[in-house]
This record gives C-alpha cells, sequence and structure tokens, in this order.
C-alpha cells in the first residue's frame, strides 16, 4: 500500500525538480567556453542544489510506497516546468502542450487507480 505522506513527497519532490530545470535553463543561457565560469555560474549551482534536494524528498517518499505507482508522478515535474517557464522565462503554451498536459494528468491518474 503505498501512504499519502509517500505521495505528498514524491509531488514536492517533482514541484522542486521543476524549478531545478529552471535554473538549469537561466544558468545555460550564461554559459561560454571559459570552463572556469562554471564555478561562478550561479544559476547552475542553484539548480544543482534544488535538484539534490528533490532528489532527497523522492528517495524518502519512495520508501512508503510502490514505485509502480509513485514514480509516474515524477512526470508531474513536466507540468510544473512547462508553467513555470510560461511564468518566469516567457514561453508560450499552444494546444499541443495544453493535451500533453492533460494527456500527463490522465496517465498519472490511471496508474493511481490501477494500484
Amino acid at each position: 500500500m503505498t501512504e499519502v505522506w509517500a505521495i505528498v513527497l514524491i509531488l514536492l519532490a517533482a514541484f522542486l525538480g521543476s524549478f531545478g530545470a529552471l535554473r538549469f535553463k537561466t544558468g545555460a543561457n550564461k554559459l561560454h567556453r571559459d570552463i572556469r565560469l562554471l564555478a561562478t555560474n550561479y544559476d547552475l549551482l542553484k539548480g544543482i542544489l534544488i535538484y539534490g534536494v528533490s532528489t532527497v524528498f523522492y528517495v524518502i517518499g519512495i520508501k512508503g510506497g510502490e514505485l509502480s505507482v509513485l514514480f509516474p508522478l515524477v512526470s508531474t515535474g513536466y507540468i510544473w516546468t512547462c508553467l513555470l517557464s510560461v511564468k518566469y522565462l516567457g514561453e508560450r503554451m499552444n494546444r499541443v502542450k495544453w493535451a500533453g498536459i492533460a494527456l500527463i494528468l490522465f496517465g498519472v491518474s490511471l496508474i493511481g487507480m490501477g494500484h
């Protein structure tokens, strides 16, 4: 049986991971050929830190239930990443992206009902 706290932790990990992806994108935009500048690319470093925290939540969360139920919840991070990209990076959503989000939610719901 999958515990509610584990579901919450996995969803939190996915949410945090989407902020890590956002930082990776802003950090990648600042990349140059000089490898020494990586140490001062604070967006990349923040992305690594956020992903690290997200991974800790994920590892703790998968202890609380079936991996076949919990792992698909990580895909909700794609939804958050799309929405955050619109808000913070000025990206645009279109019908195809919205359909993709709907399919992710539908798929995760089906897997959740099947446990």
